[in-house]
């Protein structure tokens, strides 16, 4: 036989789908909560996006051209971290906040490890976080938007209330809020985070274009639901129900649910290693929301499990054909 099979190195199951387009595809699901996020909180909303992502793609270009490796901005991943940057700031944050953050997630999380594929963490979430702790003031200064009128249904409502915080500080007393209000956007927060339709359309298009796996938002969601209904019921909180839905619509959970704790690089790909994951994600967001003195603690909790990532990945990756009857064979030859 003159024919010979041809073995080439791995990966030997590919798909014809791009980065570029995956990421373009992300980008489309992020446009309805950026949309309601510009209409709640004015032209000054959409300056820090347009800042976010120019930074984002600048700081990914000359990074690459000065160290004189292929320029990668083509592929829209800078794009999507500088838009998930824009969404994560609070309204009237100073311009240059958030342009720091930009080439802090392009450089420091993302290039310095290797570029796309070989960051650790996500970079969007990791560049919120050192924000968090360089510039807590400003990062924590929330604005009601233009539209919000009558939030909280059992605090008493106030200009400064609704100027210095956000749905998630009031439901950490107990209280409840208009939930029409908190699902259609008209709450204060960051830029991106306050509507939960329009974030939850954004995930479901993700996954009707199989660009997401829905194991890991629906279990994430479904395990801190579970968790929040249990200590809703056990502090006698009125409605426990209604204070649930609150929660999951309320902050940024949605957000990182179906567009950061899904992110490629940082996330499991294994089915069981995904619903660790989740499930690791909805109890830490828990006990951050719940337990701890935080009232958010999404950003902290995705940044947490992408560090775990290749310890789930290392006890629940397949066992190679063949590994078990090896070991049972030596077992035999030693007896």
């Amino acid at each position: 036989m003159n024919e010979k099979y041809q073995v080439s190195v791995s990966p030997h199951v590919r798909d014809s789908i791009s980065t570029r387009k995956i990421m373009l595809f992300v980008i489309i699901a992020l446009l309805p909560a950026s949309i309601v996020g510009v209409l709640n909180f004015g032209p000054y909303a959409l300056l820090i996006l347009c800042l976010s992502v120019a930074s984002s793609v600048a700081a990914e270009y000359c990074y690459e051209r000065i160290l004189k490796k292929p320029v990668t901005t083509g592929d829209l991943s800078a794009v999507v971290t500088g838009l998930l940057i824009g969404m994560n700031m609070p309204p009237q944050i100073p311009w240059w906040i958030p342009v720091i953050g930009s080439v802090f997630a392009i450089i420091v999380v993302k290039q310095v490890f290797g570029g796309l594929g070989q960051n650790f963490m996500n970079p969007a979430l990791g560049a919120r976080c050192f924000l968090l702790i360089s510039f807590s003031s400003e990062m924590t200064n929330y604005a009601a938007g233009h539209g919000i009128t009558s939030l909280v249904t059992k605090v008493a409502s106030t200009t400064d209330t609704l100027s210095g915080a956000t749905p998630l500080a009031y439901l950490k007393t107990g209280a409840h809020f208009d939930l029409g209000a908190l699902f259609l956007g008209n709450v204060q927060g960051v830029i991106g985070e306050t509507s939960a339709i329009a974030l939850l359309a954004g995930g479901i298009f993700l996954l009707v274009m199989q660009i997401i796996d829905w194991k890991i938002p629906v279990i994430y969601l479904g395990s801190f639901a579970v968790l929040v209904l249990i200590t809703a019921a056990a502090r006698g909180y009125s409605n426990p129900l209604e204070f649930t839905a609150e929660e999951l619509c309320a902050g940024g959970i949605m957000l990182g649910a179906w567009f950061m704790a899904t992110d490629y690089v940082t996330s499991p790909i294994t089915p069981k290693g995904q619903a660790i994951y989740a499930v690791f994600l909805g109890v830490m967001t828990w006990l951050y929301r719940m337990i701890g003195n935080s009232s958010e603690g999404v950003s902290y909790a995705i940044i947490l499990a992408n560090c775990i990532v290749p310890l789930i990945e290392r006890y629940t990756r397949p066992r190679a054909f063949g590994i078990q009857k090896d070991k049972k064979q030596k077992e035999a030859g030693k007896a």
